[in-house]
């Protein structure tokens, strides 16, 4: 029998990734869905999470698709009803949030699976595999991309808590952790916020590596044209190239290529029903640290307000 799913929150992410992953998934029934603006043809409606909880208690698990800032409420009510829970990154806006959403799940005996779906690229675990014998000795980080394309309309990335560049920058801080043989620290942080905002448009990082690798990363909003998404890694072994979309960065030696998105998202469901059968959960919160540590720490200037 397929695990019968809802899913809270009807956006952008929820439409175009999770919704056709999991209906694409026989491991899955999408039964139900909880969102104030939107409806899905097909599944029960209804206005808010504690209303499809209710309304549909035999759902196995729910999926949190909401803007991070409303994670926890939704996570940890249907947690409380023994329901399985995906969680959309980023997980919460504090650590500690997440921290109690990962005790509750152990004390309900539920799966928590805290997704960072750009780990789920094939790419990813090659990189991984390249760099175990390898050193590394410095790296750089892009990741620039057009919110208007990526967040069209979505207030909330720009209010406390929604991580504004953050948002897709904890992306590629999650593939840096994973692929990296040894931990990561944040050196050094700038961002640049609008004047309208609580959060950043642009950020300029520099992580260090537990043997002092140095890892500078530019993070930005305003980008326009083809999205630039790449990281490159200089090891003892030769130069690590990760890219997404054919975008070019320069240098020679090993490159991999990064997926689609949707590609992520099928991997993603796939990784989820096989937490679920194995009674297992996967709380890797290190890119939530790394990204918090980041909007305490960094430096800030102000810049020309957003407008959309």
């Amino acid at each position: 029998m397929p695990v019968r799913v809802g899913i809270v929150g009807l956006g952008k992410i929820a439409l175009e990734e999770h919704v056709p992953a999991l209906r694409s998934n026989a491991a899955f029934e999408l039964v139900a869905c909880a969102s104030a603006k939107a409806k899905l043809d097909g599944v029960a409606s209804f206005p808010g999470v504690e209303e499809m909880l209710e309304g549909c208690p035999e759902i196995d698990a729910v999926a949190v698709c909401t803007p991070p800032q409303a994670h926890f409420t939704a996570a940890s009510m249907a947690l409380h009803c023994g329901k399985h829970v995906l969680l959309e990154k980023p997980p919460c806006p504090t650590v500690a949030e997440f921290d109690e959403l990962t005790a509750l799940a152990q004390t309900a005996g539920r799966t928590l699976f805290q997704t960072w779906h750009a780990r789920e690229s094939v790419a990813v675990e090659q990189a991984v595999h390249w760099l175990q014998q390898r050193t590394v000795k410095r790296g750089r980080v892009v990741w620039k991309e057009d919110v208007r394309q990526w967040h069209p309309g979505q207030t909330w990335i720009w209010q406390d808590g929604g991580f504004g560049v953050l948002d897709a920058g904890i992306n590629a801080i999650s593939i840096l952790t994973k692929i990296l043989p040894e931990p990561v620290v944040v050196e050094a942080a700038h961002l640049l916020v609008p004047e309208n905002c609580a959060s950043p448009i642009a950020a300029a990082v520099t992580f260090r590596t537990e043997s002092g690798a140095m890892i500078d990363a530019e993070f930005d909003f305003r980008h326009r044209g083809d999205q630039a998404r790449a990281m490159q890694l200089e090891t003892s072994g030769g130069l690590l190239t990760l890219a997404w979309q054919d975008t070019d960065i320069g240098g020679n030696g090993m490159r991999v290529d990064l997926g689609t998105q949707q590609q992520e998202y099928v991997f993603l469901y796939e990784h989820f029903a096989g937490l679920i059968a194995r009674g297992a959960s996967e709380t890797d919160k290190r890119p939530l640290e790394l990204v918090t540590e980041i909007l305490a720490t960094a430096g800030r200037s102000t810049v020309a307000p957003f407008q959309e």
